[in-house]
């Protein structure tokens, strides 16, 4: 353990989260990596789940919390949204439809980016606009890669099922077809911070008659290109001294 700050539960919280940061781990595992007892660790971990700031994987193993990447991303928000305006604009213009990026918050999803297609029938969504998270592709994307017991909550009334997300999961893209709104169709990759996280969502959208049925096939080789470019220039700008 570092050097601690005199209080002592928060060291060993701190300790317990600086442990997961390299991935899943088990609980032995974590009272051998901080040298705090085994029904401490057990007890403060669960503590620390309850707040999202520690989660479980599909083996039970603890990981870092899905609240931890939101309370990041909210402290790198301005960053995300000046690095995600140019690459926004190239998208819109590479597909010539509205392109948008958003981040969980708390229930929603809230779009903190666009780009929308200046002119003919396209998907409007203002910045600051909040969305279901149950249902649209940046919803699938964001909610793919949660721990175990976060999916499961986020799935209760989902419009898309598990096996959906695991499709997600596998291809790294998503895409709905009037999921959200009849007529609108979407594809949607996820943006990724300095850990490798997913801490946002790249998406574009517009109407179904023109993106097609399988706006995946056409436009996810784009969305996710531009996803990984946005996430490569994060992780850039993180590293700069």
């Amino acid at each position: 353990m570092t050097t601690g700050s005199g209080v002592g539960v928060l060291d060993k919280a701190a300790a317990i989260l600086n442990a997961l940061e390299n991935g899943p781990t088990t609980l032995s595992q974590l009272v051998e990596l901080t040298q705090i007892s085994r029904p401490t660790v057990h007890r403060i971990a669960q503590s620390l789940a309850h707040h999202g700031l520690v989660g479980r994987d599909l083996h039970g193993r603890f990981e870092l919390g899905s609240r931890l990447v939101e309370l990041a991303s909210a402290a790198g928000e301005d960053r995300l949204v000046s690095a995600a305006g140019p690459i926004l604009l190239k998208l819109r213009d590479l597909t010539g439809e509205s392109t948008q990026v958003f981040r969980k918050q708390g229930d929603f999803r809230v779009c903190i980016a666009s780009a929308e297609r200046p002119v003919g029938l396209r998907d409007t969504i203002p910045v600051g606009t909040q969305l279901s998270m149950k249902a649209g592709s940046a919803a699938q994307v964001l909610l793919a890669w949660e721990d175990n017991e976060r999916m499961i909550d986020g799935l209760h009334h989902a419009r898309f099922t598990p096996t959906i997300l695991a499709g997600v999961r596998r291809r790294g893209w998503a895409q709905s077809l009037g999921e959200r709104e009849p007529g609108v169709a979407s594809v949607s990759a996820p943006i990724r911070g300095q850990s490798g996280r997913v801490i946002a969502a790249l998406s574009m959208s517009g109407p179904i008659e023109r993106l097609t049925r399988q706006p995946g096939k056409i436009f996810h080789e784009s969305v996710v290109a531009a996803a990984n470019e946005l996430s490569e220039l994060l992780r850039a700008q993180a590293e700069r001294p």
